[in-house]
């Protein structure tokens, strides 16, 4: 009879217990959007060289789904209850082989998912990819430092700082959502024209 009593108590704390957990959150979660059109704006002289797209490195607060966001000061959070469908260095590396895509010069891409060896690599460090505040005033903050790389031996062969700001006039999440895609769309025309024109000097020639 102590026994079934016992057996009773335990039953019912387990289960007291497992009703004041929390429950996880539903959280929305946001593509990084882009203003481009669908279509192909290419220009130029078609290049012959390939080029590898590699995952900038970043820092544990930023190689996360969280949308991140400075406040005041130092302090690094994340928007509550709203995350990317992928980490930010991944989004980043998307968004850049898509805009080689539509840049249409470079034909001949492939990412870090795969063991293509290519003549030239394009990687490099994320080190903002937040918004940040001044005062009352809001700001999408992207800053890529881009090193261009020698396919087969890893030498650094060309290397610059990126940045853009898109301020926001409003931040509510949709809103700073599409500002980080303005942001991206920005940076990815700098960074194409560029990395182009690097390779044009830099890739080697084909016999």
């Amino acid at each position: 009879m102590k026994l079934t009593r016992l057996a009773l108590l335990a039953s019912f704390a387990l289960v007291s217990s497992c009703s004041i957990l929390p429950k996880a959150e539903p959280s929305d979660v946001y593509r990084l959007p882009s203003a481009q059109s669908a279509a192909a704006v290419g220009h130029g002289t078609p290049q012959h060289w390939s080029l590898r797209l590699t995952k900038p490195q970043a820092s544990e607060a930023l190689n996360s789904p969280k949308i991140a966001v400075i406040p005041q000061g130092d302090l690094i959070s994340s928007y509550k209850a709203s995350r990317w469908s992928d980490p930010a260095p991944v989004l980043l590396r998307n968004r850049l082989l898509d805009g080689f895509q539509r840049d249409g010069r470079v034909s001949l891409l492939s990412t870090d998912d795969s063991n293509f060896q290519a003549d030239l690599e394009l990687g490099g460090s994320l080190q903002a990819f937040q918004t940040e505040y001044q005062g009352t005033n809001a700001s999408v903050v992207i800053r890529l430092d881009a090193l261009l790389v020698r396919g087969y031996d890893q030498r650094i062969l060309a290397s610059r700082r990126f940045e853009v700001r898109q301020p926001l006039s409003d931040v509510k999440v949709p809103s700073v959502v599409a500002g980080f895609g303005q942001a991206s769309d920005q940076l990815t025309a700098q960074v194409v024209a560029w990395a182009v024109e690097q390779g044009q000097q830099l890739a080697p020639v084909k016999p």
